[in-house]
């Protein structure tokens, strides 16, 4: 028999997470906003949900993406909330297979759904993983200092591998070779993301290149995203 029911994606919104975690919803929402803006997670859309009181503007977590991102979020806001976070998308998602699997009492069928569903959360749980230790150094960094650091720092701050790292910024067109020396690329300078110094030490001209707070918060966001996708 043919199955002509409609496969509708599970949703959560940032409402639903801040009731899950025992947290304000603006602080969800400011969450969010900080890992997108780092580019550790895609921004949901947002959407008016309605509430006792006036509409509240939420944003709205949907499908395999959702699911990792809404876990990347609760593992940097309330870690201790992952598995919480991860039972109610199961139950989502249940419900939905319910209603679109077209012989679910199939043994074979069953299994395999299981196992599809036990992959994604441990697939969610490994980016979220991943990303943590660039998203908590971002937050103490930031907080604690606001001054330019140079590439060795920068790794080192990272917890990561020197040749990798550099690898990873040649790789992504952040920084060249230039004379000895690794500069980097003149859109980056111009965003803010490098300060450039120049000098004569030993009678031999020299540059300097470093992250300013603004860069570092940038490239410990997409070295996140490196390694969610290591891990995925």
């Amino acid at each position: 028999m043919s199955d002509l029911s409609v496969k509708v994606q599970p949703t959560m919104s940032s409402l639903e997470i801040a009731e899950l975690v025992e947290a304000r919803h603006d602080s969800v929402k400011r969450a969010i906003e900080r890992l997108a803006n780092r580019a550790v997670i895609t921004l949901p859309p947002m959407v008016e949900k309605p509430t006792a009181g006036r509409p509240v503007s939420a944003y709205l977590f949907s499908g395999d993406q959702g699911k990792r991102d809404s876990t990347i979020v609760v593992a940097q806001l309330s870690p201790e909330f992952t598995a919480r976070l991860v039972d109610r998308w199961q139950e989502l998602e249940a419900l939905n297979s319910a209603a679109s699997l077209p012989d679910f009492s199939n043994p074979v069928a069953a299994a395999r759904a299981w196992a599809d569903a036990r992959e994604a959360e441990q697939k969610a749980l490994e980016a979220a993983e991943a990303a943590r230790p660039a998203v908590e150094f971002v937050d103490q960094y930031v907080a604690a200092d606001s001054g330019s650091k140079g590439f060795r720092q920068v790794a080192k701050l990272l917890n990561a591998n020197e040749r990798d790292f550099r690898d990873f910024l040649r790789d992504h067109h952040v920084m060249y070779r230039l004379g000895g020396e690794w500069m980097p690329y003149q859109n980056h300078i111009d965003a803010g993301r490098f300060v450039v110094k120049t000098g004569v030490a030993n009678e031999h001209a020299y540059n300097a290149a470093k992250f300013t707070a603004k860069g570092v918060n940038w490239i410990a966001g997409l070295w996140a995203q490196r390694n969610m996708q290591g891990a995925a």
